[in-house]
């Protein structure tokens, strides 16, 4: 079984380090990482943010929308829930306790 609220608790200390990883050239604005959306032709910064408290992220342009970083690795990685969940386990070194 996947714990999904535990991996997300663990990435979020890392989300900033992720997000250069994931949505490189963005910039902090507040408590958001504020950058174009990689997934799209997306033109300008603005749209497309996420919260580096909270993992919660949305492109205001598109409407898509999720409340976590395995939300978010899963729309930036075309990945299901259980997919990302396992690929930030790994990238963490939590994987144990992750697979049924």
């Amino acid at each position: 079984m996947i714990d999904f609220a535990a991996i997300n608790s663990a990435a979020l200390p890392f989300l900033p380090t992720l997000l250069d990883r994931w949505a490189p050239g963005g910039h902090t604005m507040g408590r958001e990482y504020v950058v174009r959306n990689p997934t799209r032709k997306d033109r300008r910064t603005g749209s497309f943010r996420i919260n580096l408290v909270t993992g919660r992220w949305a492109d205001f342009a598109t409407g898509d929308a999720g409340g976590d970083v395995i939300a978010l690795a899963a729309y930036l990685h075309d990945l299901s829930q259980a997919e990302a969940a396992r690929c930030i386990a790994d990238m963490l070194g939590i994987a144990q306790g992750t697979r049924p």
